[in-house]
């Protein structure tokens, strides 16, 4: 494997993702990709959360309301996500990458493009109402991808 491909949303289980990512690529000796899918605006509003790897989310941003300057920052933020993320993990080589679509088909698409032998993922292990009224992306990653899966089970409360 030479190519292993990380998939970040900014939950506070994707410093647990990025860190068993680049373990695997560490030892492999592979290149690493971290991947943010951007999301409807709404989302990022919604986020509370500690900081993760060293960013403090978008929190500051939407206290005065989802304006248009903020809508048009939010590939801005998310680049700050995965720049601390890569200074984190401590590997300056780190590629980063943002794409934008349904998160699963951009992570397989992405992973097709960058010739990634391997996806990193995590499952938020939703269940109940939770599970039939959010998209399971690992689920869908799973079906579509035609390279290794690894799903790092994310248990939430």
């Amino acid at each position: 494997m030479k190519k292993i491909l990380i998939a970040l949303d900014y939950e506070p289980s994707a410093e647990k993702i990025a860190e068993t990512g680049n373990a695997i690529a560490t030892a492999l000796n592979a290149e690493i990709i971290l991947l943010h899918v951007l999301a409807e605006p709404a989302y990022y509003s919604s986020m509370e959360y500690s900081p993760i790897m060293g960013y403090s989310g978008f929190m500051d941003s939407f206290n005065v309301g989802l304006t248009e300057e903020v809508k048009n920052n939010i590939s801005t933020l998310s680049q700050e996500f995965l720049d601390k993320s890569k200074a984190h993990l401590g590997n300056e080589n780190i590629k980063t990458m943002i794409t934008e679509g349904s998160f699963a088909d951009s992570i397989v698409k992405c992973a097709e493009n960058e010739q990634a032998d391997m996806i990193v993922m995590g499952s938020h292990g939703r269940r109940g109402l939770n599970k039939l009224l959010m998209e399971n992306v690992a689920e869908k990653v799973l079906q579509l991808s035609k390279v290794p899966v690894l799903v790092i089970p994310i248990k939430t409360i």
